[in-house]
């Protein structure tokens, strides 16, 4: 068949994005044919035959950011110009589609969570109305709703309230619903009566990833560190549902000068630094200046290798981690986890809502658990364990590696999509 993509932005790292790449490579493993259509194509060359570029469709355009601006955050008394805005911009998005589905044959479009959540509200009412006059079965890829964003998504206009809930999410006849985890999955059922297909982010447990090679064992010296010291990776952005201050914690209560943690994220990512200078001022209060180090300086977010001679991929910072911290309380998915499984490295997690303990946990991955980040003194002792005990931690890491690889593999994507393809076929 032929598969077209429609997503706001590909390429880069963030969640959505990458999911669509893991979906494009098995797609076309199936034998499909795969086209998308995006408002930007970042750190990435045009693909002409099987990529089209509608700058209207960014993020940042400035067609979606004033009415981002104007519906949530800084909204005027009269919203008639506003709704005039997105009712024209959509028009042009959807002429667009339409355009693009003709032109390449089209059969079943997959709309990457922009018919789910209303970071663009031209892109999310365009889909709608192009899905609406071709009848295509169009696939909705939800990764997160508005209802999980708090107030981010609430207008003071009862107007842009209405709208949001009549377009976000998508409740065509010819709409497929693809969800994270299964709590969107109940959360859909309840709230609209909508049947879905749960489908858990994914890694290639068929690449390498997170193996020690010659030019990664330099992360530690581009640390400052030495090679008795025993690092333990935070390897998430620096936001505060992360529960960074867990981990720190943690090396505190481990009282052994040898275990460093090191933090991938940059202060950039915590808008305004407050949760960060709240990092800053306990490491300073526990005295562990010298054992938590942050890396983004170092450690960079995309690719499986360095680009330079100081330039460190994330598959090098797993290659250098004798296990993770993941402390959050709060996630759509949790990437992190499944990264470090594959990597082969233990991972510390807290029960983080809604999604570990039905999705993830119960699969029966050996890890040691929070719960609402209490870190008692069995946790303590547990996780110390496992850092000191070689053979305990190289048992785990190739038992959660092979539950990972049962769970959560291309191969498990390929079993879904057929599930989603029949359930197509069947309407």
């Amino acid at each position: 068949m032929n598969i077209g993509i429609i997503i706001g932005r590909i390429g880069g790292v963030d969640g959505v994005a990458l999911e669509t790449e893991k979906w494009i490579d098995v797609l076309q493993y199936l034998g499909h044919k795969v086209f998308i259509i995006s408002g930007q194509f970042q750190e990435r060359t045009i693909n002409r035959e099987l990529e089209t570029l509608v700058p209207e469709m960014s993020f940042f355009s400035p067609e979606s950011y004033w009415s981002q601006k104007k519906a949530f955050f800084f909204p005027e008394t009269n919203p008639d110009e506003l709704i005039e805005h997105i009712g024209f911009y959509s028009d042009i998005i959807c002429n667009k589609i339409i355009k693009w589905i003709n032109n390449r044959k089209i059969n079943i479009v997959i709309s990457e969570n922009a018919s789910a959540l209303p970071a663009h509200l031209e892109m999310g009412f365009g889909i709608k109305k192009a899905a609406e006059k071709t009848s295509i079965p169009i696939i909705t890829h939800d990764h997160d709703f508005a209802w999980e964003r708090g107030e981010r998504y609430i207008s003071s206009h009862k107007q842009i309230n209405k709208f949001v809930a009549d377009v976000f999410p998508l409740m065509l006849p010819n709409s497929f619903h693809a969800v994270i985890n299964s709590n969107a999955q109940a959360t859909l059922k309840e709230k609209f009566n909508r049947n879905s297909v749960v489908i858990p982010n994914v890694m290639n447990f068929n690449i390498k990833f997170g193996e020690t090679n010659e030019y990664n064992k330099l992360v530690k010296y581009h640390l400052g560190l030495n090679s008795k010291d025993i690092l333990l990776f935070q390897i998430t952005r620096i936001v505060r549902r992360k529960g960074i201050e867990v981990a720190i914690e943690l090396i505190h209560k481990l009282s052994d000068k040898r275990m460093k943690l090191i933090i991938t994220g940059s202060h950039a990512d915590d808008e305004g630094s407050m949760y960060y200078n709240e990092l800053i001022e306990q490491i300073n209060k526990l005295k562990l200046q010298g054992q938590i180090i942050f890396a983004s300086h170092i450690i960079h977010n995309k690719g499986l290798q360095g680009v330079s001679g100081n330039s460190f991929s994330l598959s090098d910072a797993y290659a250098n981690a004798i296990a993770c911290t993941y402390f959050s309380t709060y996630e759509g998915f949790g990437n992190a986890f499944i990264e470090s499984i594959l990597s082969k490295t233990p991972i510390f997690v807290n029960n983080y809502k809604p999604v570990y303990m039905p999705d993830i946990g119960s699969k029966g991955f050996k890890t040691v658990m929070l719960e609402n980040n209490e870190l008692n003194n069995k946790a303590v002792n547990d996780i110390k364990e496992i850092l000191l005990n070689e053979n305990l931690n190289k048992e785990i890491a190739e038992y959660n590696f092979e539950l990972g690889k049962k769970y959560f593999s291309y191969k498990t994507l390929e079993e879904k999509f057929i599930t989603l393809f029949e359930n197509i076929n069947k309407s």
